[in-house]
């Protein structure tokens, strides 16, 4: 009766210890936490600036092959 009742404790005595690391686990999850930043944001435009200069410098070159054709020969 003794061995029985022994045999019986063993798979409460898991349970008992899983429950146990699953509850130490769970409590080292890391945190996570939204906060709106302290400074604004500050968005850079210089790309439409450079766009518009290419554009520019693309245009004035073109013209200046049509008025030289001899430049790169």
């Amino acid at each position: 009766m003794r061995r029985r009742r022994a045999v019986l404790a063993r798979p409460a005595r898991w349970c008992a210890a899983v429950t146990v690391c699953v509850a130490l686990v769970a409590g080292c999850t890391p945190t996570i936490k939204v906060e709106a930043p302290d400074k604004p944001i500050v968005i850079n435009l210089n790309i439409k600036i450079e766009q518009e200069v290419r554009v520019r410098i693309d245009r004035e070159l073109d013209q200046e092959f049509s008025d030289n054709p001899e430049l790169f020969n």
